[in-house]
């Protein structure tokens, strides 16, 4: 008799998760698609065939649907981590993680329910939700750190955190770009991927010796007063990039600046106006970079070594880094295409560059367009090691650490190691 009472509760049970699970499931479509400002429990509700008023009963507030969403993100990179880092090898390791990361994205375009939703938001939440949500992603980067070896201190912990975060932001920017491609291909791209990152893009007797590079106005300039255009746009860099665009309200980036929301609309029209210039100033910026890197006089590694140090140095250590690319997700979906495109221009820039240096020797034969989407998130999320490259001997030992998984790849250290 019991066990017949306990029947219809165990199947609601597993009903209202099934469906729970639905409504995570769709949220996180829509946070990648939208942003967290834009997915609402209409659009939700639409998604799962559902009525606004039913979403509530499975998440009273919006917030803990936000949460939800990356706890099931960050349980998933976990688990992979975890089983990842089980092998035997640091090589099987590193394959292993990238295979899962591809197998899911299979999967999902042979119709199964299920993403990676972009972290970049964690940081608006308040701090009583965020604060689990951080040290759980911090549990995935010690997973990740540990492919590379145990009880490793000094530079090589330093260099293995360098690894960890350029790895992970690949895998992160792999959903973006793995649209271009057929699943048919998915194979090859994992070779290429795990080849990238095993050996690097130098060619045979080729390491790390970039060359300074003349600025013509890639680096912030003195800023005489706030109220000028270059301090909005540093101030609204720094806070997106920080804080997300939900959390870099208007009132904020005008209290850091000490001027009243009035003086910020004589400026701009629109917060959403202010993202798009900073998005079309960093994309000034990373292009000066790229066009100096390539009137030096040397082959094609040194060019592109050279671009990589100047860049990641800016997101080290200059006052207006480059905007990271997920606040593309708050951009009007007409400005958002136009900053795509040029964003893939760029990324097209480095691929030429590769090929140059493949022709010419200085380049391993490797494929110019895989290589290019590894090369542009780690330039973008290097903003995100500011605290780990302050902490290293001086900028440009961080630099090298940062950039040596570009080089060299991920299982030889740099002589500076040891």
């Amino acid at each position: 008799m019991m066990g017949e009472g306990t029947h219809p509760k165990a199947s609601e049970t597993e009903r209202f998760e099934r469906r729970r699970q639905d409504v995570v499931h769709a949220a996180s479509a829509l946070i990648n698609e939208l942003g967290v400002k834009g997915t609402t429990f209409a659009e939700l509700a639409r998604a799962v065939g559902l009525n606004a008023t039913s979403i509530t009963y499975y998440f009273d507030r919006k917030d803990k649907l936000v949460v939800a969403v990356y706890e099931a993100t960050l349980d998933w990179l976990e688990r992979a981590a975890r089983e990842a880092g089980d092998l035997p090898t640091p090589a099987e390791r590193v394959r292993a993680f990238i295979a899962a990361h591809v197998a899911l994205r299979r999967r999902i375009r042979g119709g199964e329910r299920g993403l990676i939703t972009a972290l970049s938001e964690i940081r608006t939440l308040e701090e009583a939700a965020q604060a689990p949500l951080l040290t759980q992603y911090a549990r995935v980067v010690d997973h990740v750190r540990g492919f590379f070896g145990e009880h490793r201190e000094g530079l090589k912990r330093s260099l293995d955190t360098a690894r960890a975060h350029v790895l992970l932001e690949a895998m992160f920017w792999w959903p973006v770009w793995s649209l271009r491609y057929s699943t048919r291909d998915f194979d090859r791209l994992e070779a290429r991927m795990f080849d990238i990152f095993a050996r690097g893009l130098a060619g045979d007797g080729k390491g790390w010796q970039p060359r300074p590079l003349e600025s013509e106005g890639w680096r912030s300039p003195e800023v005489s007063s706030a109220e000028t255009t270059n301090a909005f746009l540093r101030s609204a860099t720094v806070m997106i990039n920080q804080r997300g665009y939900r959390g870099a309200s208007v009132n904020r980036i005008a209290a850091a600046l000490n001027v009243t929301k009035g003086s910020f609309y004589h400026h701009h029209n629109a917060k959403d106006d202010l993202v798009f210039e900073c998005f079309q100033r960093s994309y000034d910026r990373l292009s000066a970079v790229q066009l100096a890197a390539e009137d030096i006089e040397a082959d094609g590694w040194t060019q592109i070594a050279s671009a990589l140090a100047e860049l990641i140095d800016l997101q080290f250590r200059d006052p207006m880094p480059l905007l990271r690319t997920t606040a593309l997700q708050a951009l009007p979906l007409d400005e958002r295409g136009s900053v795509v495109v040029r964003s893939n221009r760029l990324a097209n820039r480095f691929a030429g560059m590769l090929a140059d240096g493949i022709a010419d020797g200085s380049v391993r034969p490797v494929d110019p367009l895989v290589a290019s989407q590894l090369i542009m998130p780690a330039l973008n999320a290097a903003y995100e090691a500011r605290g780990w490259a302050a902490r290293q001997p001086d900028p440009e030992i961080a630099v090298k650490l940062y950039a040596w998984t570009l080089c060299a790849g991920v299982f030889s250290d740099p002589p500076e190691v040891g």
